[in-house]
This record gives C-alpha cells, structure tokens and sequence, in this order.
C-alpha cells in the first residue's frame, strides 16, 4: 500500500526497511486499540549494525545521531507491519531513545534528536511528541542507540 507518508519516504530519498526480526521473546510492534508500541529498536541495516561501543567513546554523537535516524525508520517499519499504512498514523505520542554511554557522556538529548528529526521531516505535525533520552551502560549487541516509539492510529 501506498500513501503519502511513503510519498514523503520516497521525496527523502528514504526507504523502509524490512521488520527487523526479534533478538527475543517479543514482537517487533504491537496494537492495543488505537496506539501501536514498538518493541526497542536497534539501528539495524541489513541484519547488522554498523557500528557498535559507547557514545563519547568509540562512538561519536554525530555517529550516534545518525543511528538514532535508522532506529526511527525501523521503527516505523514495525509500525506500518501491524498498522498496514503509515497514513493511518494520527500522530506519535511519545518516544524514548537509551544512548549506551560513556560515563562522562550527557548529550544524550543531541544524539536522540536524530529520531526525532527523523519523524518530524517524514510525518510533519504529526511526528512531533513528547520524549525521554536516557543514558545506559550497555545495548543489546552493544548497540550505540535504541529508540522506542509509540504512535496513535486513527480508527478504521
């Protein structure tokens, strides 16, 4: 299917990614009535990560930023997986980015803006939301960035 949002993928010259499969027990996205919540995303590109380590150590922010721009196109991928079509996105309500971090390392906000950016320029108004970015001592794979996304849909 296909819509404006996918349009505006297209004009970005962004494509979604496959569902990045579960490292676990869980599933990429879910539905409960009209949100969809995404599992924590890692910035994958075909089944791996580019780059792995600390942000402020062997990671840079701008590096980190721009994982944090893949994480929100998975995560969008997993939403339009349950969803069906991105045009049904109402808007997304919140974001939560964990930036694996130095221990002198507090940008975490800077490098977790990648996603947000990411989701403003691909749904306009709709992609703006509330969020949370929080530093961690490790990521699954150790994984730089993980971003989580919840989105309201509207109704059928």
């Amino acid at each position: 299917m296909s819509g404006a949002v996918d349009a505006r993928l297209a004009e970005l010259g962004l494509t979604l990614p496959e569902v990045v499969p579960p490292l676990a027990a869980y599933q990429p996205a879910v539905q409960s009535g009209v949100y969809v919540y995404t599992a924590g995303q890692l910035p994958m590109v075909d089944g791996k990560l580019s780059l792995t380590g600390k942000v402020g150590a062997e990671v840079t922010p701008e590096q980190a930023k721009e994982l944090a721009r893949t994480c929100a196109l998975n995560a969008l991928a997993a939403v339009k997986s349950v969803a069906g079509d991105l045009d049904r996105i109402a808007r997304v309500v919140k974001v939560v980015g964990f930036v694996a971090s130095a221990s002198d390392f507090t940008g975490q906000p800077g490098v977790v803006n990648g996603a947000s950016e990411l989701l403003a320029e691909v749904l306009g108004e709709k992609g703006v939301h509330a969020r949370s970015a929080v530093g961690v001592a490790v990521l699954p794979l150790d994984a730089p960035v993980e971003v989580e996304v919840q989105v309201e849909l509207v109704s059928e």
